[in-house]
């Protein structure tokens, strides 16, 4: 009874180790499996931040849609000189006969009034904040205010969208700064309505490939940049024309959405 005892023993002291050698090697293998079937994604993913953080896309500008008050013209006041007096020619001395009086004429031109050409106004700018992304060390998703000069228009709700859809500047990049909105997005039209900025963009905007964070990004600086508007409180987004419950994976942007959403 005893040797039997012992060899029980020996098996399931040798049991143990191959149990734990066949879960680590098929745990390993799984692995391995999901990393060869991801990998093209992976790949694209990394190419793709690569470029965001290298490159600055132009953008479409459309055409203007909201008004916005007209730029002051100074008109210059017309100096009008005080009217020439006449003058009166000298009298000749008349000889000794007796002098036969004849009447006298002077003429004096009108006074020309100098008239003043408008001079055309230069371009004037404003003062605009507008958003975009940094990612600090921790890997935190975080806003990044900056301050460009705009030319004034008719339209500077859609001018300054339109600054932030082109990216950031090459100082801007230098310094982390980066834009989170799909490549080839365009700004289709912008309304207020009011309190609410209608903002219609086209089929790019809904396609991210940053995740859930990634979209959650894009839309802050929409809607960040929209609201330093004082006549804008809210933003609806608008996907080439129509309204659209969700973005991407999950995000709801079917009613209007303020800083306090994101």
């Amino acid at each position: 009874m005893a040797v039997r005892r012992s060899n029980n023993k020996k098996q399931n002291n040798s049991g143990v180790p191959q149990a734990v050698v066949i879960f680590w090697l098929v745990f390993f293998i799984v692995i391995v499996s999901i990393f060869l079937a991801n990998r093209n994604t992976i790949f694209e993913n990394f190419d793709l931040l690569k470029t965001r953080i290298t490159t600055s896309p132009d953008r479409f500008n459309p055409p203007p849609v909201i008004t916005d008050p007209e730029p002051e013209i100074v008109i210059q006041p017309v100096v009008v000189p005080p009217t020439a007096q006449p003058v009166t020619p000298p009298t000749t001395p008349q000889p000794a006969t007796p002098p036969v009086s004849q009447p006298q004429t002077t003429t004096s031109e009108p006074a020309k009034t100098p008239v003043q050409d408008k001079q055309p106004t230069s371009a004037q700018t404003r003062d605009r904040n507008i958003y975009f992304t940094q990612i600090d060390r921790d890997g935190q998703i975080l806003r990044s205010k900056v301050n460009r000069k705009i030319a004034v228009s008719s339209s500077p709700l859609q001018d300054a969208l339109n600054v932030m859809l082109a990216g950031p500047s090459a100082d801007e990049l230098n310094r982390g700064i980066i834009s989170f909105i799909p490549q080839k997005t365009r700004l289709i039209s912008a309304i207020v309505r009011g309190t609410t900025a209608y903002l219609n963009f086209s089929e790019d905007f809904q396609f991210n490939t940053f995740g859930v964070e990634g979209y959650a990004a894009q839309l802050r600086q929409i809607i960040w940049t929209a609201t330093e508007f004082p006549t804008v409180k809210d933003v609806q987004i608008l996907i080439e024309g129509r309204r659209v419950d969700y973005l991407g994976e999950g995000i709801w942007i079917g009613s209007p959405l303020d800083r306090q959403a994101l």
